[in-house]
């Protein structure tokens, strides 16, 4: 790839030719490049973007979890008692442990998504590796670690918080939890009490876990507003509603 200065979509553009599996995606205002690739590809992809296209340095990898994407729970219709609070029946994080989302969560395709945020210093650009894991119970993808070792700990944090294996990691192990700790707390499906609590317990003179004692709530709303984190969302609905055959 050439040194000289590309805007966004010439970048997309050389992307496009260099890997005509992926999905290559332009989001405005920002100019965010985007490259969607499958699961035997991600590993590849990476590979080539760092050797062929200068992308040395690794700034994230994360998990994401599209269960509900795109919903919300609120209806922002001004009244005379205010703002309609819409938080009837079971949406995402309003449940117990053991219980289901219902109601506004939306059923993706593929549900959980490791994503690579790469940036080539020589020549000053940034793109965005994606790919969703083929399997919603058991997501699984292919380990960066050999690719950027920085990796590592990323890789811990996303399986640790959405359950997302990756294949290949030196030392795959919880990062942010306790040790024993049940289920993956950043997936749309876990509640937002938690499923136990923790506390000491003076007469048996250590901690123990107990059920949670409190009731399901939300405390601020889930609304999208006008500004320009929807225009984005606007215009990659768009455009994937344009690459679908």
């Amino acid at each position: 790839m050439s040194s000289e200065a590309m805007n966004p979509t010439e970048f997309a553009d050389r992307l496009r030719a260099r890997f005509p599996d992926g999905v290559v995606s332009v989001v405005q205002p920002r100019g965010e490049v985007t490259l969607d690739v499958e699961p035997a590809d991600w590993f590849a992809t990476a590979t080539a973007l760092r050797d062929e296209s200068g992308f040395d340095t690794l700034v994230d990898v994360s998990g994401v979890d599209y269960l509900g994407y795109g919903a919300d729970e609120w209806d922002t219709d001004v009244s005379s008692e205010g703002f309609s609070r819409g938080v009837e029946g079971k949406g995402p994080g309003r449940f117990v442990w053991g219980e289901s989302p219902n109601g506004a969560a939306a059923v993706p395709e593929r549900r959980f998504a490791a994503v690579a945020h790469l940036l080539s210093v020589e020549h000053n650009l940034r793109v965005r590796l994606r790919t969703f894991a083929a399997d919603d119970d058991l997501p699984v993808v292919s380990s960066l670690t050999s690719i950027w070792p920085g990796a590592d700990w990323f890789e811990r944090e996303a399986f640790d918080l959405y359950g997302i294996v990756f294949e290949g990691h030196p030392d795959l192990r919880r990062i942010l939890t306790d040790y024993g700790f049940v289920g993956h707390p950043f997936r749309k499906d876990f509640p937002l009490i938690g499923n136990v609590e923790v506390r000491y317990d003076a007469e048996k003179q250590r901690v123990i876990y107990e059920p949670v004692s409190i009731e399901p709530r939300v405390l601020v709303p889930r609304v999208i507003r006008d500004d320009a984190r929807y225009e984005t969302s606007a215009r990659e609905s768009a455009q994937r509603r344009e690459v679908k055959p």
